[in-house]
């Protein structure tokens, strides 16, 4: 059994520093210490990365990864993960989601 990874790219409508730090702050304390996770990370675009293979469309990354797809489907349902979405959504513009199973 492989372990599942998400990564999640956020671009905000609100791209001021203090909304970037303040979704942060929420991935950090809502989205960190789910059961079956294994890596955790969250982090701010650098803009200082302008190459033709840099992706620019993004504020915010998430990447998680978990110890099997089980573990992600119960983090999906979890109240602090919908407490996360609630809180932050409404700043969304565009939510970017990859998930794969990892060798």
């Amino acid at each position: 059994m492989s372990q599942f990874a998400h990564h999640v790219f956020f671009s905000l409508k609100d791209r001021r520093p203090e909304k970037i730090e303040s979704l942060v702050a929420a991935c950090q304390e809502h989205l960190d210490g789910h059961e079956g996770q294994t890596y955790f990370a969250v982090g701010k675009r650098n803009p200082d990365m302008v190459r033709e293979v840099n992706d620019d469309r993004f504020d915010v990354s998430l990447h998680l990864a978990f110890a099997d797809r089980a573990a992600h489907d119960r983090y999906q349902v979890h109240p602090r993960h919908d407490a996360f979405i609630a809180a932050q959504k409404e700043n969304w513009a565009e939510v970017r989601v990859f998930d794969s199973d990892l060798a």
